[in-house]
């Protein structure tokens, strides 16, 4: 017969626990909850007893004839204990709803965890990094020097390129936020990571394809010197269909790929939360390094127009960034999808406004499921926060859900009320970092064509423009080394977080670098300017004036963009953890669009009459400078608006004495769905 379950806080003292289900008459089992404040029935243990249960349990460990739970029963705080008719003890934890019999324990020893083991840590995290610096390298080599193919090889106007720019990839990373969509409720990381890399891979071929067949003709054309033949139009639309894949395919895979990696880590481990903060570090790190291959040795090949070989490199880096993802399988941990966000959260809104006349009760009277089991599957629960306090009331009980306890649409938890004044929380951020981006962008655009008019040669050596960017990936590995080795131990011991800064510190940090890399370009553009000789295209001042702008947006990105991978994603509930990734995605994607706004609202405002505008075709009649002083105007303001979104945020308060998260460990399996 079971006696019940005891919970040691401390010796020699315990609390009773909770009864509040019936004992199953096969296993004598009674089903207890803890109490959330210590219990005024507290006891002494004789010293007797805790005699008598160190030599039962080494009499059954002697015998083998049961399983005794592997733990000191008077180490642990989270102890129960159970003694059946034939006089066997166990000892078991708490946060199980009921003691587990023998049998039952074998079977769940051989169920997946979340204890990980064999699978998962920095051996399958490294794959992924490997995985990452190859798409990369594949993605960058379409995209550094897009702006000058549209120029060169299919005719386009320097405003036109660099607005076609923008928006192809602000559609890279607006598809991010399908992946993400995707990734959360029904495929999982690993299935969307591998369909949406192989349709990365579908589009780079199909890119050299049009390139070697339609667009790149004669060979060699599109070097600044020999002119391609006019592009045809079906040429011309299976090009864009191509770089429209890669932009499908890689937005999609990017931000599962990087919570996929996150998921190798065991939160519940400080070790192991740690190295998760390492990783956002270092996929940023492998990102960049991936690009530096793209930035200067194929952006050489592209820039003397050998197009076509440049576009089939990239294409094989993407094969083999394939291969080494499937690779990895047997060795990844996989976390299973919590289902479709959007009708959770819309639940919440609806629930709120049925009970728009109803005050919100006070949080402990807020609804909740018993024990540690979440309503969202596969998610942890979240404790209460007192912002938005509106949407409290779809969290709160009256008469009639009395009755109707089971319609999510009248009746939320706590929990999934939390999650969606998570995403309300995130937004204010959230936007604050699209001016950023707008400052990011300038690299892939308005950088290059800006190089492409400077003195670029070393001796008889041309540099391309476009490979100015490989300054900008130097700063990055530079700075994530001094960030990791230098600034995180140093910051660490002044304010005591064992990160060094915070997330919301660094991006705001971001900011104020990427305001000054704006002004850098800015002044960069008012020497060229003054170096220009009349009748030459090109002006006499050397594009290593360029540098500094590279540098400081290759600083930025660290504090900035690392900051919001862990911000979002570290933010984001159990439920929607891609979602929060591709935030800082659809940021740049965003960013991508307002650049592309500004351009054009600029040039109809200052292109009137005979004035050429800001940013016309000859640049050495406009005046490039204005328009980088004027993001650097708006990045002030934004910084000033972010630092009160930024004093406003309370972090998530997740509830981790149970990680709900449920992992599965068996590759196969899922590699079978592909």
């Amino acid at each position: 017969m079971t006696i019940g379950f005891l919970r040691f806080s401390s010796l020699p003292t315990a609390s009773l626990l909770d009864t509040r289900s019936s004992p199953s008459p096969e296993s004598g089992i009674v089903i207890g909850t803890a109490r959330s404040s210590p219990s005024p029935e507290l006891f002494t243990i004789p010293e007797k007893f805790k005699l008598f249960v160190v030599k039962f349990r080494k009499s059954l460990r002697a015998t083998n004839k049961h399983s005794v739970a592997a733990m000191d029963p008077f180490s642990s705080t989270n102890v129960a204990l159970k003694v059946t008719g034939e006089g066997v003890i166990s000892w078991e934890n708490v946060a199980v709803k009921r003691i587990r019999t023998e049998e039952e324990q074998e079977i769940a020893n051989s169920k997946p965890s979340l204890i990980w083991k064999k699978t998962g840590g920095w051996t399958a995290a490294s794959i992924l990094l490997a995985n990452q610096c190859l798409a990369t390298l594949a993605f960058f080599g379409v995209g550094v020097n897009l702006v000058l193919f549209l120029t060169r090889v299919l005719g386009q106007s320097n405003a036109d390129a660099a607005n076609n720019v923008s928006k192809w990839t602000g559609t890279v990373y607006l598809c991010s936020l399908i992946g993400a969509f995707l990734s959360d409720s029904y495929w999982g990381r690993y299935l969307t990571c591998a369909i949406f890399q192989l349709i990365f891979v579908s589009g780079l071929g199909l890119v050299s394809v049009s390139s070697w067949f339609f667009l790149a003709r004669p060979d060699g054309c599109g070097d600044g010197a020999l002119t391609c033949v006019p592009a045809t139009s079906m040429g011309v639309v299976i090009f864009y269909l191509a770089i429209y894949l890669v932009a499908f395919g890689y937005g999609g895979y990017q931000p599962s790929i990087v919570t996929f990696g996150a998921d190798q880590f065991d939160e519940s481990k400080p070790k192991e939360r740690n190295a998760k903060a390492a990783f956002f570090c270092y996929f940023y790190f492998a990102l960049n390094f991936g690009s530096l291959f793209s930035n200067t040795f194929l952006v050489y090949f592209e820039d003397h127009g050998k197009w076509t070989l440049g576009f089939l490199l990239s294409l094989g880096s993407a094969v083999m960034a394939l291969v080494s993802f499937f690779f990895g399988t047997p060795g990844y941990t996989y976390v299973k999808p919590c289902g479709n966000p959007l009708p959770r959260v819309a639940q919440v809104f609806v629930a709120a406004a049925r009970k728009w006349d109803v005050i919100p009760v006070k949080a402990d009277e807020l609804y909740e499921l018993e024990g540690p089991e979440s309503a969202i599957k596969g998610s942890r629960k979240i404790f209460h926060s007192d912002e938005f306090e509106f949407l409290d009331k779809a969290a709160t009980m009256t008469e009639d859900d009395l009755s109707d306890q089971k319609n999510p649409w009248r009746l939320c938890t706590i929990t999934q009320v939390e999650e969606a004044k998570c995403v309300l929380k995130m937004l204010p951020v959230w936007l604050c970092t699209i001016i950023y981006s707008v400052v990011f962008t300038q690299m892939a655009s308005l950088f290059v064509e800006q190089g492409d008019v400077m003195h670029s040669y070393i001796g008889k050596f041309h540099l391309p423009a476009a490979s100015m960017s490989a300054f900008d990936i130097c700063s990055v590995l530079i700075c994530t080394g001094i960030y990791r080795q230098i600034l995180v131990p140093f910051a660490g011991r002044l304010s005591g977080n064992p990160k060094g800064l915070t997330e919301l510190q660094r991006m705001g940090i971001g900011l104020i670098i990427g305001m000054l890399a704006m002004l850098a370009a800015g002044a960069t553009e008012v020497e060229r300017l003054k170096n220009v000789v009349d009748g030459h295209k090109v002006s006499s001042l050397s594009i290593f004036w360029q540098i500094p702008q590279y540098v400081l947006v290759g600083a930025s990105e660290v504090f900035m963009y690392v900051g919001q991978l862990e911000f979002f994603n570290g933010q984001a509930p159990d439920g929607i953890k891609s979602f929060g990734s591709s935030l800082c995605m659809a940021s740049i994607s965003l960013g991508n669009y307002v650049s592309s706004m500004l351009v054009n609202m600029v040039m109809k405002i200052t292109a009137k009459g005979d004035k050429p505008g800001w940013i016309p075709d000859d640049l050495n009649t406009g005046h490039l400078d204005r328009f980088y002083f004027l993001i650097a105007v708006l990045t002030a303001f934004d910084f000033l608006i972010y630092l009160f979104c930024a004093k406003w945020y309370k972090p998530i308060n997740i509830d981790d004495s149970q990680n709900g998260i449920e992992m599965e460990k068996q590759g196969d399996d899922v590699l079978a769905k592909v």
